[in-house]
């Protein structure tokens, strides 16, 4: 499996073949790798999915991962046809712009952990006219944040985006920010080296879709053996790793898998998955179209989104064909 990086300088080319994907008169190549668009760094996190892909190539499916400097980044790149299959819940990407992406598998629920230096802040009231860090525009952790700030009656005086859990966690280490969103992992980091003075804001009633997979319609339908493929093959990681999480340290080595990452993060793999195991991070059947309305009462409450959760198609943002497929075949 091929893996690339490509950055910012990517977006105008995009952009200007995002018409041609939209008008339909992109042609999808058969033969070709299926290309997979990450808005985000290389981690730890990216494994279950890397391994999902190895095992897709075994099946005559090869794939490619293009990591990306930003989500919004990687939907370009989808759209444009340079990439087939986007990571992210692009819903108001999809509700603004009417592309004609869909996604089709549900990776990831939403379990973050809003975190301050207890030294700076003590509970939300305190980050009134204060700058939070979250990871992206549009992504899960901006709509959390967004969402506690209308729980709590407060306005930040700005909100800065960084990718990666561990890049904000190790900025909170260093005191560069006082106040972000963190994954359990990189909460746990803190604790650990924090001497204390990190703290857990309380964030409860959530349940939304952290991470899903969308493509392409025309690529879900001229592509559906292969996504087929795929899909059984996410369905058969996240059930293998659920049942032995330890699986992901054995697999990691032997596709070869992000050799580059520095060892202490290689030695949090196997209990951060084994953590998010334990929290229920990783749905195991894919997604179904309720998630879509609980994602849409969540978007709509932290203002990404509107509409009425009740009266949502869900048919507007997901495709279950090729997922329904899969689990047929299982």
């Amino acid at each position: 499996m091929k893996i690339e990086r490509r950055g910012m300088m990517r977006l105008a080319g995009a952009a200007m073949a995002a018409t041609m994907a939209i008008s339909g008169t992109m042609a999808v190549a058969q033969d070709e790798p299926l290309k997979v668009a990450l808005g985000d760094i290389a981690s730890v996190e990216s494994l279950n999915l890397l391994i999902a892909m190895e095992r897709a190539g075994e099946r005559g499916v090869p794939m490619e991962m293009t990591f990306f400097n930003s989500e919004d980044v990687a939907v370009q790149a989808v759209l444009s046809g340079e990439a087939h299959i986007g990571v992210g819940a692009p819903y108001a990407f999809i509700q603004n712009s009417e592309a004609p992406i869909r996604m089709f598998y549900r990776m990831s629920t939403l379990l973050f952990f809003p975190v301050v230096n207890s030294e700076v802040y003590s509970d939300w009231a305190d980050l009134d006219g204060q700058e939070i860090t979250v990871h992206s525009r549009g992504s899960g952790t901006e709509a959390l944040m967004r969402l506690m700030e209308q729980v709590h009656d407060i306005e930040y005086a700005n909100i800065s985006y960084v990718p990666g859990s561990e890049v904000r966690a190790g900025a909170m280490l260093q005191g560069t920010i006082n106040a972000s969103i963190v994954d359990a992992a990189n909460f746990r980091l803190l604790q650990e080296q924090g001497g204390g003075k990190f703290m857990r804001l309380p964030l409860d009633g959530v349940n939304a879709t952290d991470e899903a997979l969308y493509a392409n319609q025309n690529v879900l339908t001229e592509r559906s053996e292969d996504m087929q493929v795929f899909v059984e093959e996410l369905l058969r990681t996240w059930n293998d790793i659920a049942e032995n999480p330890a699986i992901v340290g054995e697999l990691r080595e032997q596709y070869n898998l992000l050799p580059d990452l520095p060892a202490d993060l290689v030695a949090e793999a196997v209990p951060y998955y084994t953590e998010a195991d334990e929290n229920g991070i990783y749905p195991l059947d894919g997604g179904a179209p309720q998630d879509a309305r609980d994602d849409i009462a969540f978007l709509s409450a932290a203002g990404q989104v509107s509409g009425n959760p009740d009266e949502v198609d869900p048919a507007d943002y997901w495709d279950f064909s090729v997922l329904e497929a899969a689990k047929a075949a299982n």
